[in-house]
């Protein structure tokens, strides 16, 4: 019988006033941490709260500027992930590391020591598959694979290095709900053999499932260490944050009028070897509503974004059509005349130039013509049109007029969407709106998206997190393999449903959609 954690005696792993210094910031403030045998610790914090340098330092990525880390109470340094790995401490970042052309098994090979044979791989493999319930199978090529399935290869990768520590970086955010739960039985039957687990994540419904313990940090320092199961989502968030994070609000009831965006039986061919095309899609936005369109990763999220953006034409002009006007084979600068902006999923280097600054980064949108003349920039009234926007956007920033590269995650992402938003237009597509964005500025976003709805635009939303669409969609429909599920109102939808969605088991709604 496991251990109640209450009367577990030595941490596994301890930290103890643990500072990390860069320049003039301290990312860490003299943090203490415990960690016990068999206990699934959440480490939890907005973005820039110090959770990714701690970690970094427990791996053996970064070296502590002050501070010490035991080991079953005796001081260790850690000097590189090597190290770590041979003390017990295996970790699954949020961003794959795999090699889409290798198969399963070589993947696996490949970050093992040089006694691991392919074959041995291959049975070991199969044990902790059977074990775990982590199917996998290890001749399959890693492009073929789902992003859950991907996900067990970097498990899989730790598991056969039997880590007494596990660490896990947002595992959940490409997965869909059935395969967010599968992951959480493994970790229980994890805990229960012993095994520790610091566990990252935004998702605080999760957190409250699955953890034990929450260590919360603010700006470097630790702010409290909390059960998660004895506190609600809201009173976490707001520990995050120092402030209470109010719910997303529609100040009038949504009422949709016309069409402005419409998608008839669109399709595409892949634009790469591991691209996918997309099937005969069909999609209506009213004004006055939140279009979601849920899916994993990978699944012709960006081809979607691509096609409705302008940044790839469709076959005929009548393919797509914004505010009545057939533009299926325009590009992204008539469909911005039209009314329409657009919001990519990589705010860096897609949405923004990243050496460029904030004032220069609003040619990027449909306000370039108010920001320029004759191929010249009108710089006071770019620096006019940038303050707007932070100002209504709560962009937070170092200067009056930074580069894009200087701000933090969520403050760019901020800027880029108040840099669309700000115009009011009749259509807003906007992919993975608050990807990586504390819960603060994900409010901040979401609220301004329902306003935009409210005001009377149509907004498409194509997004993986789940709670973000049921909190702020109308209708949704779900993306998968390039085939678009028909929009249901959003009270039609379970999580469960979604899921089987997302993962193609839901009754072929596609193919009856098109048998009638």
């Amino acid at each position: 019988m496991k251990e109640d954690l209450s009367t577990a005696t030595r941490p596994l792993v301890e930290l103890r006033g643990i500072s990390k210094r860069y320049g003039d910031l301290l990312a860490n403030d003299g943090i203490d941490i415990a960690i016990r045998p068999g206990e699934i610790h959440a480490l939890l914090g907005e973005n820039g709260a110090g959770k990714s340098t701690l970690v970094k330092i427990m791996y053996g990525v970064v070296e502590p500027t002050a501070g010490e880390i035991l080991w079953e109470g005796r001081p260790v340094a850690i000097a590189s992930p090597v190290q770590a790995r041979d003390l017990g401490i295996g970790m699954v970042f949020q961003h794959f590391s795999l090699f889409d052309e290798l198969t399963v098994a070589e993947n696996i090979a490949v970050a093992l020591s040089d006694t691991w044979t392919l074959s041995a791989v291959r049975a070991k493999l199969g044990d902790i598959s059977r074990n775990y319930g982590l199917a996998l199978e290890a001749d399959r090529a890693v492009w073929t694979l789902s992003a859950g399935e991907r996900q067990r290869i970097e498990i899989v990768r730790c598991l056969l290095q039997e880590p007494r520590l596990l660490i896990l970086d947002e595992p959940t955010s490409v997965l869909t709900p059935q395969e967010a739960e599968h992951l959480f039985v493994t970790l229980d039957k994890l805990s229960a053999e012993g095994v520790s687990i610091l566990y990252i994540s935004h998702k605080l419904e999760e957190v409250r499932r699955l953890c034990q313990t929450a260590t919360i940090l603010r700006a470097g320092k630790v702010v409290a260490s909390i059960d998660p199961r004895q506190r609600s989502a809201r009173e976490i968030a707001a520990l995050m944050v120092g402030a209470e994070v109010g719910d997303v609000r529609s100040t009038a009831p949504h009422v949709p009028k016309g069409e402005m965006l419409q998608v008839n039986s669109l399709s595409l061919p892949a634009d790469s070897v591991h691209g996918l095309a997309l099937k005969d899609i069909d999609l209506v936005a009213r004004a006055g509503e939140v279009v979601g369109i849920a899916g994993v990763a990978g699944n012709g999220q960006s081809e979607l974004f691509a096609a409705l953006s302008g940044e790839r034409v469709a076959a005929s002009n009548a393919a797509i059509v914004i505010a009545g006007r057939p533009c299926g084979l325009a590009g992204i600068d008539a469909r911005r005349r039209l009314g329409a902006a657009f919001v990519p999923e990589e705010r860096l280097g897609h949405a923004a130039a990243p050496t460029h600054s904030l004032s220069e980064n609003t040619l990027i949108s449909h306000a370039a013509a108010e920001v320029s003349r004759s191929g010249f920039i009108l710089l006071r009234a770019a620096r006019r049109f940038a303050r707007s926007i932070i100002e209504s956007f709560d962009v937070r920033m170092s200067g009056p007029d930074p580069q894009a590269r200087k701000l933090s995650g969520g403050n760019l992402q901020k800027f880029v969407i108040g840099r669309e938003m700000i115009r009011r237009p009749a259509v807003l597509v906007v992919d993975q709106p608050t990807w990586g964005v504390d819960a603060g500025a994900a409010r901040l976003i979401r609220q301004a998206i329902v306003d935009l709805a409210t005001a009377g635009s149509a907004v498409i939303v194509i997004s993986q997190d789940l709670d973000e669409l049921f909190e702020i969609a109308d209708r949704m429909s779900v993306i998968h393999q390039g085939h678009l599920s028909p929009l249901k109102p959003i009270s039609a939808w379970t999580r469960e449903s979604v899921g089987l969605e997302m993962l193609g088991v839901a009754g072929s709604s596609h193919e009856a959609a098109h048998a009638h």
